[in-house]
Parts: C-alpha cells; structure tokens; sequence
C-alpha cells in the first residue's frame, strides 16, 4: 500500500483539532517504533478506528517529526495529530485514525525525521464540500449530507452506486407534564403531551479529513404540533451535540449521541427519546426485508410481503431467495396459484421491538395503523440492529451500543409498505414508564442542617432542599449507521450487531505505555517474582472479575444507572445497599474509577476496559453537572446518582477520564467533559461542599479573590484539569499552567504545606494564602483522610514526570513532608507540626503516600513502614476470605455470589494502594 505519513506541527483547542498533513516517508535505522494491537483478536469488521500513541519525554519534537502507521511492511492510510506535549514541548501522546482497510493482527507507529527521503503522498479517498447550507462528506463508500439549520441532521445518504438508502435524520423527543402516581386518578392534574424535533443551533467539520472527518451538531429540541399540547406551549430543551464520525472507504458511520438534562423534575417527564432516519423503498414489497438482531448472533430474517409457509409454495427458489434477503426469481417463474394471489397476503407495515429490562424484550408487529399487533416470539437480550430495505434498492442499518444495558430501549420499523419507510432507535423507550427524575423522598421533614446532619449519622445521605436536582446532568450513547446497496447477508448483520457492542479497539503497547512515563511511573506490569505478589497480583484480579460479575447479577444496568456500581453491602438482606441514604450508587467515591484503569493498564484485559469505558462514559457525565450553577462538580455517592447534596470536584475528578481520554485518540466528548472542569472553580462561589461541618471559628465566603479550598481535595481536581489543558495546549492552556504553577507555588509557601488543609484562593490569578485563621502563616494543621484519595497522589506523580527537572522542588519537599507525615506516629506529627493529625483512618489507601515517599527519599525503613501500613492497618486484611460465596434459594431474588466483606472504598484504595506499592517499592515486599 502506498506510503502516507503525516507532520506533526502545531496544536491548538482541547486536544481536538487534527494538525498533520501529507508527507513523504522513509525510514532510518534509529526511528521510534511501538507496537499497536487489537484489544480483542483481531475484529471480523472495523470500518476504521482511531487511537492513541504515548511517546517519550524529550524525544520528540512537532515539528522535526513525523509518523506513520504500518503493517506487514506497508504503509496504512492514516491521519496523525497531537493530542499532547510535555513541559518541554515535545511530544507526549498522537492520535491515528485508520481509514477501513484490510485488517492485520497488528501494526506499528514509526516516528521518524522530517528531513526523511521523500515519497510521493497519495491523496486521501475522503471528499468533504463546506457549503452554505450544508456539509456533504463522501467516504467513498457512502456519502452522507448534514445540515446547517432545521430540524433534520442527516439530509440523505447514498451508497456509491447513487443509491438514497437514507434521509431526513432527525432527533425525536416526547414528554408529558405529569404521572398518574396511583390508581386512583381523581384529583390527579390533567397529563398534557409535548413532542419535539430536534433544533440545529450550529455544525461544524474537522479541518484535515484525510482518514476520518468528524461532523458535529449542536442544538436542542423543539416543540412541534402532536400530543395532547395544542394549547400549551413548552420552552425548547434538553440540549444536545451529536458527533458524526465516517473514514475513509467506510459504508459505516458512528453516532455520538450527548444529552443533558435541563428539565423541571415535577413537570417534564421524558417518555420518549429517540433517532430517526427515513428509508426509500422501491423494490416489490416481497422483496423487502426487515432484519432485526436477537441473541447471541441471532437474526429475525422477515419480508414485508412473506411468502413462506403459505398453503402454496411458490417454488423453493423463491422461497430460499426471499429468507436470504436476495431478489426473487421473476414473477412469471413463481407458481401462478401464489402469483396471481398475492394481493391476499398481508403486507407488514410495523415492527417494534421493545426491551424494558435487561433480561427480556418483546417484539411484535402489525399490518397498519389501527389494525391490532401481532406478537414474536421475543427473548432476553436484543443485539440492538435493525435493517430496512431491499433486494435490489438497498437500504439501512442501524444499531445501538449497549441496547439492552441501558434499558429501556426500543427499535420501531414503520411504513415498511409505502415508498418511504423509517427506523428509529429509541434511547428511551416510549413504551417505558416516563423517565422519572423527582427527590425519591420528600425531606423526611429535615428542617435545618442539625436535621441534616442527624439524618446523616443513620441513612449516611446529606440531604438538603433543592440540591437533589437532575438539571444539568447528562447522557452519551453510541449509535451506528450502515448503508447497503442491496439487502446484506444475515451472517453480515450478526457481525454488525458484534460490532456496535464491541466496537475494536487499537492499543499501544503497554510495555511502551509505562516506559514513556506519559501516564506516570505509579504503575508497572504485573509482578509475581515472588509468592507474596502473585498474591496480591491475584486479590486485584479476584476485585476485578468480582465487581464485573456483579453488574451481571445484580443488574446494575439502566439508562441513568449503565456504568456504575454500588458503594456498599447489606449483609443481612444479601445485597447491596440501593436504597440506603448515601451507600447505594457509588458515584466514583474513593477512586474505583483509577483502580479499574491502571489495573487494565497493567493487565490488558478486554474485559476490563469494557467495564472501564462504561465507568468511564457513565460517571463523566450522570454524576456530573454540566449544565447550572454546580456546572463542573460531581454529587457524593446515593440513592439517585444526583440525591445527595454535597457537590464536590472529587467526583468530577478529570484524572478519572484521562487514561480513556489518550488510549482514545482524544475522544472529543470526553474532552468536552474535561474542558468543562477548568470553570468548576467558579462553582464554589455557589457552594461550598462543606457548609455543613466547618469548625464554628471558620467562616466561608463566596469571594472569588479568596475561596476557602481543600489544597488537596479541591486542589487535584482542579489541578488535574489544569494540566490535560496544558499537555493538550488547549484554547486556555497558558491560563493552565499559571494557575497550576502559581498554586503549586502558594502551597509550598503555606508553612505546613498540604497538613494545612484549607487555604484561601483567588480564581482569578491563582494565588493561595493562608486561611483567614492563619493570616501570619504561623501554621494549622486540618489533615483529613479523604484529602489524598480521589487522585492526588496520582495527579502529583504526573505533574512530576510531566515537569521533569523543572518540577518545583519546594513543592516536592511540602508534598513529601505530607506524603511522610500522614502514617508518621503522632510524636513525630507533634514534633513536626506542634500538633498531632487525631485520629486518621484508610492507611491501606495512604500506604502507598508512604512509599512515594520512600521511593524518592531511598529511604528503606520507610518502604516497610508502607508495607506494614498495606498489611496490617485498615482496609483488606491479607486474611480476608479472598474469595465469594454463592447464595441461592429463598435468601435472594435470584442466585449472586457475594463477598460480604468487600466495600467499593476499600476496592478503590486497596487497589490502588497494590498497583503503586508493587510500583514503587515492590523490591522491598516482604
């Protein structure tokens, strides 16, 4: 395949902007290479892929460098980008978008000189037209056509043949102003009925677009006539931006669907959200076909017009023709007694199939409007594909990820029997319950914040009036568009349904991965040199599984709910706590969220980064504000994912979405996510996350030259963004790295450094002072336990590596004076600080504070001081069952293996605490 290699020479917006351009390749005897791999084996099917490549600190430079991507010692045609820098400005990590190809086992990424002897570049098979009104993108296998303005997203999309086998794509919305909450509907208020159409505020195109264009809309929805609302009138809502991905020489398209929530919980109830494209049909209706994915690979294989089964058979050929979606032999070939009957068959308009659980869908379907449906046999997990269209003509396929996990979901096949027939994709199904967002209780007349606090001591949920709202959460889905020119083969479709779900994914090598230092030096590959860490390689392997098992059995699935887990257990009822105040959803609480990558990083286990991609997509945006005035911050662990009402940065921690973030090739909603976290500062002028337990001599104060901040706990969070935006050289990334250096600088000159734990800080230019009580800077001590574990310690060792030898030394000494200090007996507290820290708990999680310290000091003493602080203090005992237990029978609604003795805190810092430990000390395991 001919050569194309591409410049990396400039960087700007979130990481986002593609920057390469055509170039000439060779290579030489002392190029980079990494080895890129199928995270799978290698997929039956990929219409192309983007992905992520992590390089050396120093290496290389933007514009000295350029790369390629090969395979059996050809060149693939690819598009490259920086997505980020080290301090220095070399480069730290590259995407690559494949366009569809042939597909290879694996591949490598070559960095080479720009002054590389020069080859001819060969031009890309992608054609993009700007115009005024519309973006028209031709893959070379499809050619889609957007809008500008309107409602409709998708014109039309013709196949290379000239075939329209899409048009008028368009988002579809219903919503009703109340539920009827009992049987008794007497005195209940008249239910009024909205729909919506999607509303086009703007679109934008990728500049390069030589593998892979991306098309994004934004807009929200509007009222248009149906329902039962002709006399009411609803404000256009729920916000939404729909990504558009095509490669080169692809007949696939991805959707990336985002929603946020900006309703009234008491008046707007969703019942209804969906996607819909419309599918000219011409061919005769026998010859049309509906193909709808079941299990396991299964597909229903129907015609709009069936003619099998009948009491005369139309001759085999026909029959066999018509079940494998291919043109029927001429009609004066067919047996006259079927022939000259057919306007007695019935034509089948409509079909819909609906999953309300995780565990069942029905299917069914009808000859037109007013006519009564007729049941299919249904099953338990739908596949989430259907296609529409004909023999001759073609037509559409469209699926969604995850269909049934994020239930309830529903596919509708309508008009299959006029000219133009449509598919919609049901994100929520209107067959469903409406989507109920109120308080799921009314206060329990808590009154005031000594209620508030009562509560707290027994159900463990802070509660507060007005602060468990859903306005401004989100949702993103996955949706996926194929285009035929004829009907395809069922085996085709079972392969598709795979690949929506699975979708393949490219991986560096993980070896490269660690030894670049881009995702920092606090993890390394599995060690089991020796007994005692085969051990504990297999307690994280035992965490994993167990947790994956339980979103199986526990049926942590949902549309709000897909990509969470639980906080804690109920031993009694053999369950976890979903219904417990602030132990049910977990909502990223003690970092699982870093466990679960790092662990995958270390282990490379599909599996996991299924689990963690869902972690990832699900707490990034349902546990987070994106919208309002707790825009950028997270709600602690309950009942519903928004009840609680502390809204702190820790759960909106960007450390959390950063390893998906790269290994992606930036994935651009992610992005979105965390540009958003750069402004979460300017929601602590509106809440503070710990009104209601600061000490009495503390007042807070929503004054942005001098908010009172958790130097560690706000700090990361904020930090964390602060240096994504710089690496990525974001819009914002000089503002970044001041305000990362200048509050790296004022907690180094706080005279207790991070013990201090709350300082003052200014939003504008960055600057911490002392708290009000400490004007003189004569030192306080606030150490609390939660201040190191949502992803300081990991946040801290990659400003580290990212700095390098410009890491600011009096920061390190005031980092690792804490890093030491929070395991230290109290007479060397008290020595140390004039007072001791009290009584501290997670020294499991704080072990491996202890061994960062250790590591960097070479300090051997202080290594078994970390590994006795592992072994022998809180969290996960080395005498723990280490294992689960089966309940059945009457104990449980259905059969779970249970591990009574497991926490999600303790999994989050236990793991975390394994993975650093081994890292930076493991030569010093017992």
């Amino acid at each position: 395949m001919p050569s194309q290699v591409f410049s990396l020479v400039a960087a700007f917006g979130l990481c986002g902007q593609v920057m390469s351009q055509l170039y000439p390749n060779s290579t030489t005897p002392n190029s980079g290479t990494v080895k890129i791999q199928w995270l799978d084996e290698k997929p039956a099917y990929s219409p192309g892929t983007t992905f992520g490549v992590p390089w050396p600190r120093g290496k290389y430079q933007a514009n000295d460098t350029i790369f390629s991507v090969v395979s059996n010692g050809d060149h693939v045609a690819t598009e490259s980008w920086i997505t980020g820098y080290w301090s220095d400005s070399s480069v730290k990590w590259t995407a690559h978008a494949i366009a569809a190809s042939a597909l290879e086992n694996d591949y490598t990424v070559n960095a080479v000189s720009k002054n590389s002897t020069a080859v001819p570049s060969e031009t890309s098979s992608l054609e993009v037209t700007d115009s005024l009104d519309t973006i028209k993108v031709d893959t070379g296998k499809i050619t889609a056509t957007f809008s500008k303005t309107g409602n409709i997203l998708v014109q039309e999309l013709k196949t290379s043949s000239g075939q329209v086998v899409g048009q008028n794509g368009k988002l579809i919305l219903r919503s009703q102003s109340s539920v009827f909450d009992d049987e008794d509907k007497q005195g209940q208020p008249a239910v009024q009925y909205f729909n919506f159409e999607s509303k086009i505020d703007n679109v934008t195109v990728s500049k390069n677009n030589i593998a892979r264009t991306l098309v994004s809309v934004h807009g929200d929805h509007r009222q248009i006539n149906g329902g039962n609302s002709t006399t009411s009138t609803h404000k256009d809502w729920l916000p939404f931006v729909v990504r558009f991905y095509l490669y080169a020489n692809s007949e696939s398209i991805k959707i990336v669907h985002s929603l946020i929530y900006d309703g009234v919980p008491e008046t707007d109830f969703v019942r209804g959200i969906g996607l819909r494209f419309d599918v000219p049909l011409a061919d005769e209706f026998y010859d049309r076909h509906i193909r709808i994915a079941g299990v396991d690979g299964g597909i229903l294989n129907e015609a709009v017009q069936g003619i099998t089964g009948l009491r005369r058979d139309p001759g085999q050929a026909v029959r066999t023709a018509q079940y494998e979606g291919k043109k029927t032999p001429a009609l004066d070939t067919w047996d006259t007694r079927v022939s000259s009957r057919l306007q007695w068959i019935p034509t089948w308009n409509d079909y819909s199939l609906t999953q309300l659980s995780s565990d069942g869908f029905t299917l069914k379907k009808r000859t037109k409007a007013g006519q009564s449906w007729v049941n299919i046999p249904g099953s338990t997990r739908a596949g989430g594909l259907a296609y529409l269209g004909g023999a001759t003509k073609g037509g559409l396929a469209f699926g969604l990820r995850n269909f049934w996990k994020q239930y309830p979901s529903q596919i509708d096949i309508s008009n299959a029997a006029t000219d133009v027939g449509a598919i919609t994709l049901w994100l929520y199904s209107p067959a469903a319950q409406p989507l109920d967002t109120r308080p799921f209780h009314d206060g329990l007349g808590e009154e005031d914040y000594a209620d508030q606090l009562d509560a707290l001591e027994i159900t463990y949920e802070d509660w507060e009036g007005g602060y468990d709202s859903p306005y401004g959460v989100a949702k993103t889905s996955e949706l996926f568009l194929f285009g035929f020119d004829s009907t395809p083969e069922s085996e085709t479709l079972a392969n598709l349904t795979q690949y929506i779900n699975s979708p393949p994914v490219l991986i560096a090598d993980r070896d490269h991965i660690a030894q670049s230092e881009a995702l920092g030096t606090y993890w390394q590959r599995p060690e089991n040199s020796s007994a005692s860490a085969q051990t504990i390689e297999d307690h994280l392997n035992f965490l994993t599984q167990f947790y994956q098992g339980q979103v199986s059995q526990r049926k942590w699935y949902g549309f709000w709910d897909h990509g969470d887990v639980m906080h804690t257990y109920d031993v009694d009822r053999h369950e976890w706590r979903y219904d417990v105040g602030g132990y049910a959803w977990d909502n990223s609480e003690l970092s699982p969220n870093l466990f679960f990558w790092n662990q995958f990083l270390r282990t490379g286990q599909a599996d996991l980064y299924r689990f963690a991609e869902a972690h990832t997509r699900h707490t990034g945006e349902t546990d987070v504000y994106h919208l309002g005035p707790w825009k950028g911050l997270g709600t602690r662990h309950g009942v519903n994912h928004w009840s609680d009402s502390s809204k702190q940065i820790r759960i909106s921690q960007p450390q959390y979405r950063k390893v998906f973030y790269y290994l992606t090739g930036g994935d651009e909603r992610v992005g979105d996510l965390l540009t958003e976290i750069l402004d979460a500062e300017k929601a602590f002028l509106v809440v503070d996350p710990r009104r209601k337990v600061r000490a009495a001599n503390i007042t807070y104060v929503a004054d942005p030259e001098a908010l009172l901040i958790d130097v560690g706990l706000d700090w990361s969070g904020q930090a964390a963004a602060w240096l994504i935006e710089y690496e990525c050289r974001g819009p914002r990334w000089q503002e970044a790295k001041s305000k990362l250096l200048e509050t790296m600088k004022g907690i180094a000159n706080l005279k207790n450094g991070f013990v201090t734990g709350e300082a003052l800080y200014n939003l504008y230019n960055g600057t911490i002072v002392p708290p009000s009580q400490d004007p003189d800077n004569k030192g306080v001590v606030g150490v609390s336990h939660l201040t190191a574990v949502f992803g300081l310690v990991e946040v801290i060792a990659e400003l580290t590596t990212h700095f390098g030898d410009d890491f600011p030394a009096d920061f390190e000494k005031a980092w690792l004076d804490y890093c030491y200090y929070f395991g230290a007996s109290q007479e060397e507290q008290l020595a140390r600080y004039g007072k001791a820290f009290g009584k501290l708990n997670l020294h499991q999680g704080h072990s491996r504070l202890t061994a960062y310290a250790a590591k960097h000091s070479g300090n051997v003493t202080l290594a078994a001081r970390a590994w006795n602080e592992f072994y022998n203090t809180d969290g996960f005992s080395p005498d723990a069952p280490w294992k689960s237990e089966r309940i059945d029978g009457s104990k449980v609604l259905s059969p779970v293996d249970e591990a009574a003795w497991v926490s999600t805190n303790d999994v989050g810092q236990y793991g975390l605490a394994a993975i650093e430990n081994l890292a930076l000390i493991g030569g010093y395991l017992p």
